[in-house]
């Protein structure tokens, strides 16, 4: 025996689905007012962040080449004005110099870095020398991306660098 369904038991005729859709119309404009911030918050993180480890990776090579220009470099009193020029050159499409000890984005210090004349290697090795650069950036004061609320908590406050190249 087949069971039957009584007459209008579970069957929506034309008038109870529109009162059913116009009591949903606004539903989705809510759900999206409410999605959208985080999605637009995580989006904002994603580029932030990204953006920062492209800044790395810029420190990380200005602190290597300035090593390696200031390594190779022949007259022992232009090393530390090569390491600067070389340090230079790898950050000249961030806008950053580095002057003096000074890290500088425009006019404004952002930073440190040193190059070190020729001395001891870490780890000590006799009777080898090695030039060393150190690169600091307060990012936290200074990101190369403007910060959005709660994305600068999980962004480093200090990205700090240093190179060793043996010299030849």
């Amino acid at each position: 025996m087949r069971w039957a369904r009584p007459h209008g038991v579970g069957v929506m005729d034309g008038w109870h689905r529109q009162q059913a859709r116009r009591s949903q119309s606004g539903a989705s404009a809510v759900e999206f007012a409410l999605v959208v911030p985080l999605l637009l918050l995580l989006l904002f993180g994603i580029i932030s962040y990204g953006v920062m480890l492209s800044f790395r990776q810029t420190l990380s090579q200005a602190a290597a080449e300035g090593a390696r220009a200031a390594a190779v470099t022949f007259l022992e009193a232009d090393k530390q004005d090569a390491g600067y020029d070389a340090i230079d050159g790898a950050f000249d499409s961030f806008g950053a110099t580095c002057d003096a000890g000074v890290l500088r984005k425009g006019s404004a210090a952002v930073g440190t870095c040193s190059v070190t004349a020729p001395g001891p290697c870490t780890p000590a090795s006799t009777g080898v020398e090695c030039v060393t650069v150190t690169l600091s950036y307060n990012y936290r004061d200074h990101p190369i991306v403007p910060s959005f609320p709660g994305v600068g908590y999980v962004m480093p406050s200090v990205l700090t660098y240093s190179a060793q190249a043996r010299v030849s």
